[in-house]
C-alpha cells in the first residue's frame, strides 16, 4: 500500500521511561559538575538547566515549535560557574544524564519483525523523531534499529519539532518522498498524527502505554488506529 513508513521513534518503536524531576539524578549530576570545579547545589542546578532551555528555546524564531540542541545547555551550565569546557565534555555530561535519568529502555512487542518485513519488500524507512540527537543517537545503535532505517531526522538538529509542518518538510523533501506512497506511524495523536495530516501524509495512530493521557480516539485524525497498543497488529493494517 505504502512504499516509505516514517516512523516516530519513543512510544512508538521504543518502550521508555526516564524521570528527569528525581532528586538523585541531580545529586549526581551536581557531583559531575564538581568534579570539573563547577559547584552547584543540586536544585540550583536544576533550576538553573530549566532556565537555559526555556531561554534558549525563545531564542529560536523561524519555527512555530522550537526545539534546542540540549548539549549547549549542558556546557553553559560550565561557563555560567567560569568553566570552560569543549563540546566533547558537553555531550559527555549529556548522555551521563541521561543514562541517570533512564529507568528503562525496551523495544516494543513486534517492532523489529516489522521492520525486517518492510526490508524484505523494500520498502523505505524513516524515523522522524522530536529527540535529542545527543542522546538518542546512541540508543538507537544500542538497540540496533539504525540498520532498518534509510534516513533519520532528529528534531534537535533541525531546530524544529512535531507538529509543525516544516519538521514534516524536513523528511519529505531531504529524501524526496512522494505523500500518497508515505505514512506516519506515531504514537501521539497531536504532535505525530495532527502534524501529518496538516503535512498531506496518511497516518496510522497506536495508543501505546507512553502515550498522552489526554487522548480522545474518538478525535484521532488517522486513517488506521490501533488502540490496544498492539504493533503486531500493524502489518495486517498497512502491508500485508
Amino acid at each position: 500500500m505504502y512504499n516509505n513508513y516514517v516512523f516516530d521513534l519513543y512510544g512508538t518503536l521504543v518502550d521508555i521511561n526516564t524521570n528527569e524531576g528525581k532528586s538523585y539524578l541531580w545529586k549526581k549530576l551536581q557531583e559531575f559538575y564538581a568534579f570539573y570545579g563547577a559547584d552547584y547545589e543540586w536544585k540550583e542546578l536544576k533550576n538553573k538547566y530549566e532556565y537555559i532551555c526555556k531561554e534558549e528555546e525563545e531564542k529560536i524564531k523561524n519555527c512555530d515549535y522550537p526545539e534546542i540542541k540540549v548539549e549547549f545547555v549542558f556546557q553553559k551550565l560550565f561557563s555560567d560557574k567560569g568553566v570552560q569546557v569543549s563540546m566533547e565534555t558537553a555531550e559527555v555530561t549529556a548522555r551521563f544524564f541521561r543514562i541517570i535519568s533512564t529507568k528503562y529502555i525496551r523495544l516494543y512487542d513486534g517492532v523489529e519483525e516489522f521492520l525486517q518485513l518492510l526490508k524484505k519488500k523494500n520498502k523505505k524507512v524513516y524515523l522522524l523523531s522530536n529527540a535529542q540527537k545527543v542522546f538518542t543517537d546512541n540508543e538507537f545503535r544500542m538497540l540496533k534499529l539504525n540498520r532498518y532505517f534509510d534516513g533519520v531526522v532528529y528534531s534537535s538538529e533541525e531546530g524544529c519539532k512535531k507538529p509543525s509542518g516544516q519538521f514534516f518538510d524536513v523528511v519529505i523533501e531531504r529524501y524526496k518522498l512522494k505523500k500518497s506512497e508515505t505514512i506516519m506511524i506515531g504514537n501521539d495523536w497531536i504532535s505525530d498524527i495532527r502534524g501529518s495530516a496538516n503535512a498531506g501524509l496518511d497516518s496510522l495512530y497506536i495508543h501505546s502505554n507512553i502515550s498522552p493521557d489526554d487522548t480522545d480516539l474518538d478525535k484521532v485524525e488517522a486513517k488506521y488506529i490501533i488502540p490496544d497498543g498492539d504493533f503486531n497488529k500493524i502489518s495486517k493494517l498497512i502491508l500485508i
